[in-house]
């Protein structure tokens, strides 16, 4: 009865070691070397899942319902944007980013599901924080931060009234996630399309026009 109580405890011990090593390397924070002029950074680390044009919303197969919450999602931006959405596995920095620099207008949590984070829907339904931005050049953009399956906690560093850089650190989610970020479609060029991989902070997404 000792030797399997030792046993035991042995295993405990190294499960706990083992997940604190692996809770670091999670956790981890790389340096990145940030682009300039007028290009837009992603704001995520892992792979582009979705690109959504809002003036073509009606003609991809979307539940009506969820045409509406999308449409909701991006008001505050304007009704001709697009969206970027990018999973993050539990495999990549979890540190996100600012996409361009700008004013914090505004940071909101919203409350929702909790669901696997690689479908896009799944996102727009998931519970999130969104971060709402003002760039002088053009005008608002979003980065929303949506919890997954796995460890739903988010923190966001922005603050309201305050600069942010590009590629400044906004803030993290734990785990398997996905991050949005809306942008006015009269002002940008996107150069990325669906299954590229991206890094927060030094991936060019796309230019201002």
């Amino acid at each position: 009865m000792t030797n399997i109580l030792i046993l035991i405890i042995e295993l405990i011990v190294i499960l706990g070691v083992g997940f604190s090593i692996f809770m670091k390397w999670f956790l981890r924070d790389p340096e990145r070397d940030i682009p300039t002029g007028n290009v837009i950074v992603a704001p995520a680390d892992g792979k582009v899942l979705e690109i959504l044009d809002l003036d073509k919303i009606d003609k991809i197969n979307i539940k009506k319902g969820l045409v509406g919450k999308i449409q909701t999602l991006c008001s505050d931006v304007g009704t001709s944007c697009y969206i970027v959405s990018i999973f993050m596995s539990p495999f990549v920095v979890h540190i996100q980013r600012s996409a361009l620099e700008g004013k914090v207008l505004n940071v909101k949590h919203v409350p929702g599901n909790f669901d696997y984070s690689g479908s896009f829907i799944n996102g727009i339904l998931n519970e999130k924080t969104e971060t709402l931005i003002e760039n002088k050049k053009i005008g608002k953009f979003k980065i929303i931060q949506i919890a997954g399956i796995i460890v739903n906690r988010i923190e966001n560093w922005a603050v309201v009234g305050k600069k942010i850089n590009i590629g400044q650190r906004l803030g993290l989610i734990r785990l398997g996630s996905q991050v949005s970020l809306i942008l006015p479609k009269d002002k940008v060029e996107l150069m990325v399309k669906i299954g590229d991989r991206v890094y927060a902070g030094s991936s060019v997404i796309g230019r201002l026009k």
